[in-house]
């Protein structure tokens, strides 16, 4: 009889919080006017027939969250089965285009090294190489699968995913290090609660790579200062690899000053131990990472100044609101939960919250007000959730809380989110990509036509086409028709007016070509004089016109071809 109380209160617990999280969805879709995320605010994803569409979707997704809670998978492989489904979800997301202009750079920097080598790239980074505000590792990375597996996004993609997928199986071990199995399996759940993070694995940028590369180092740190010996070198190479992912990481790799301080603050016979251990560590990373800014200072002085001229003082025109990071582009009961976390740990006074609290203060007091700017701080964020969450103490109904939070993000980003960025015009390259490589087109020229607004040089769209492209492109950068200097200089967009043309693409444009593209922010039209062709040669046209109807920057593609 007690076994069938147990069993209904359980069950009642679930549908109450089924209740709460359909009414969730209903609020934040009836108050989306106040979500200003720059690209993927409620208010362009969502209209009213796609949002009682998804209504029943997530009642059904909630259902079926409700049958794997009662399953035992999950206690009985945590590791495998976290990976294995975040995996196969963010592979869902792999036909989501390049929306985001900045791909090209890094794109751009890995097809160099692709193409020259890695002594060429090493060496002209920051020279040849156009670094901007970029750290090198990533592009490193992404050029060397170029080179050794071929340039095709997929393998970009699967790239990205494995190291998505290996942030949530990281945060699961910082959560059973740090507490116990439990936290850190319901904090690996959590983090597939992020709906904005599913927008972001499929890009070729650095922001999901950089959050794994410091969730890692925080990793190996802990397992240093536990175990010594071999980890001590492991954890500095993280380290290393997580400082040379994106400027950002130096602030938040502060997290390990402050996981040395808890560790020595535990006091007894091993306190020694822990100092040594962590001096060693910040040793060995000093050595690698000191040598490498030595050889390029000149590079990272040049960005450090950008970074102070330009980007801080623009981070307060372009960003975004609190309440649409905290509330629309994540779960809303992952940032409740956390909050609750603070009382939680205060009343306890857990030294070892400090951990996963710092780095969410760091975003709070620099108001670093930017979904995408602050990506790496996610996991600390569900680990402080998930903190929350275990005042309940019944591990089942934890459980289903942290299934239907993930089936809440998963429904809103597969079905809300997706749609919509498939329709962003920077599709438009992709689209004219699949139908350059279906009739075999190998040699074509591209021009980009300066649009009627400014706020993107278009010819930062070229390296993105050829992204999607099997041919051979031949593009020759004309800057002409730019806004005055004072235009640029405080552009959100600054670093597309100052687009260095790649030399594999003016290498050799001579011969013969089987097409002209045309990338503009209008549709069709005629051939442009300046391509130097007459239309007589390219007889027939396909016209790429995909438009979302509402960023300012459209990019419309027309293929000529014979």
């Amino acid at each position: 009889m007690s076994d069938l109380r147990g069993r209904l209160r359980k069950n009642g617990y679930a549908l109450i919080f089924s209740l709460l999280t359909l009414l969730t969805y209903l609020i934040l879709f009836f108050s989306r006017h106040l979500d200003d995320n720059r690209l993927t605010s409620w208010q362009d994803v969502f209209g009213p027939a796609t949002a009682v569409r998804i209504l029943w979707i997530l009642a059904a997704a909630l259902a079926v969250a409700w049958l794997i809670s009662k399953t035992s998978l999950l206690e009985r492989h945590p590791a495998v089965s976290l990976f294995v489904f975040s995996y196969a979800v963010s592979a869902l997301f792999w036909q989501e285009p390049e929306v985001i202009v900045d791909a090209s750079r890094y794109f751009t920097a890995a097809k160099y090294l692709e193409l020259y080598g890695v002594p060429w790239f090493v060496r002209e980074w920051g020279r040849g190489i156009s670094a901007w505000t970029d750290m090198p590792a990533i592009p490193f990375l992404y050029g060397l699968i170029f080179r050794f597996f071929g340039e095709t996004r997929l393998y970009i993609q699967i790239f990205t995913s494995f190291l998505f997928s290996g942030t949530v199986v990281l945060t699961y071990l910082i959560g059973r290090s740090l507490w116990d199995e439990r936290l850190g399996m319901t904090a690996g759940l959590l983090l597939l609660g992020i709906p904005y993070l599913y927008s972001q694995v499929p890009l070729m940028l650095v922001d999901v790579p950089s959050m794994f590369f410091l969730t890692l180092s925080v990793y190996t740190f802990l397992r240093a200062l536990d175990r010594g010996g071999a980890m001590i070198a492991a954890s500095a190479l993280w380290i290393f690899v997580a400082f040379y992912s994106k400027y950002s990481t130096w602030l938040m790799l502060t997290v390990l000053i402050v996981i040395m301080a808890v560790y020595a603050s535990k006091g007894g016979p091993r306190r020694r131990e822990y100092l040594l251990r962590g001096i060693a560590v910040g040793a060995v990373t000093a050595a690698i990472v000191g040598t490498v800014f030595f050889y390029k200072w000149n590079t990272f002085s040049e960005q450090m100044r950008l970074l102070v001229s330009y980007q801080k003082p623009g981070l307060g025109r372009w960003g975004e609101s609190f309440l649409s990071t905290f509330f629309f582009q994540i779960n809303p009961a992952i940032t409740a939960a956390a909050l609750y976390s603070i009382y939680c740990a205060y009343r306890k006074r857990d030294l070892k919250y400090l951990i996963v609290l710092w780095l969410l203060a760091v975003v709070v007091a620099l108001q670093i007000r930017r979904s995408r700017y602050i990506i790496m701080v996610f996991p600390m964020l569900v680990l402080a959730a998930s903190y929350g969450l275990m005042q309940i103490r019944d591990r089942a109904i934890t459980k289903f809380i942290g299934l239907s939070i993930a089936a809440f993000a998963i429904v809103v980003a597969l079905f809300a989110y997706l749609p919509f960025l498939e329709r962003i015009s920077t599709a438009n390259l992709k689209y004219a990509g699949a139908f350059l490589n279906s009739t075999g087109i190998q040699n074509m020229d591209v021009i980009t036509a300066m649009p009627s607004e400014m706020p993107v040089n278009p010819a930062v769209t070229v390296p993105i086409l050829d992204l999607y492209t099997r041919g051979n492109i031949c593009f020759r950068y004309k800057p002409e028709g730019f806004p005055g200097p004072e235009v640029i200089r405080t552009s959100p967009l600054r670093f597309t007016w100052e687009y260095r043309n790649p030399l594999y693409y003016s290498a050799d444009c001579s011969g013969r070509k089987d097409a002209v593209v045309v990338i503009s922010d209008r549709p069709g039209g005629s051939l442009p004089e300046r391509a130097g062709l007459q239309e007589r040669r390219y007889p027939h046209f396909s016209i790429f016109r995909t438009s979302e109807n509402v960023f300012r920057f459209q990019t419309l593609v027309t293929v000529y071809y014979r």
